[in-house]
């Protein structure tokens, strides 16, 4: 069953079901603008369009376009010149959510990071191996 929700683009409340974040009248334009989108490139004059163009083409947002981008209803493999942002640093990428740099940056990280723990466990080992107690005999 459906949530109430307000309309991202709108605001209107409205019932959100798992397949859109939008209002029913929100989701009929987005969907006038995929056809108007589509109907451009798929035109074989059209196929080389950048984004650019498109957009001016078509008068459609060009975060709208990214959107038909990332939820796969355009096929980058169509059309060579297209692509959307790397969720990072904005460079134009065509697969995945972030662009090769910022890929070997994340991998980096993480790898410098599990070094780190690493260092750590093996500090506080060696800590705790050379711990020794001692008890004090009383004579009596």
């Amino acid at each position: 069953m459906g949530e109430l929700a307000n309309c991202l683009k709108c605001g209107v409340v409205f019932v959100r079901n798992q397949l859109r974040n939008v209002c029913p009248n929100c989701w009929k334009e987005e969907e006038q603008a995929y056809d108007e989108v589509y109907q451009y490139i798929r035109k074989r004059e059209n196929r080389t369009a950048t984004m650019e163009q498109v957009v001016e083409a078509t008068g459609v947002n060009e975060e709208l376009i990214f959107k038909f981008i990332r939820s796969g209803r355009l096929l980058l493999a169509h059309f060579p010149n297209l692509g959307y942002p790397c969720e990072k640093c904005g460079t134009m990428i065509r697969e995945g959510k972030l662009c090769v740099t910022c890929a070997k940056e994340l991998k980096n990280d993480l790898a410098n990071l599990y070094e780190e723990e690493k260092r750590k466990k093996e500090l506080s080992n060696r800590s705790k191996a050379k711990t020794y107690l001692t008890m004090e005999r009383k004579n009596s």
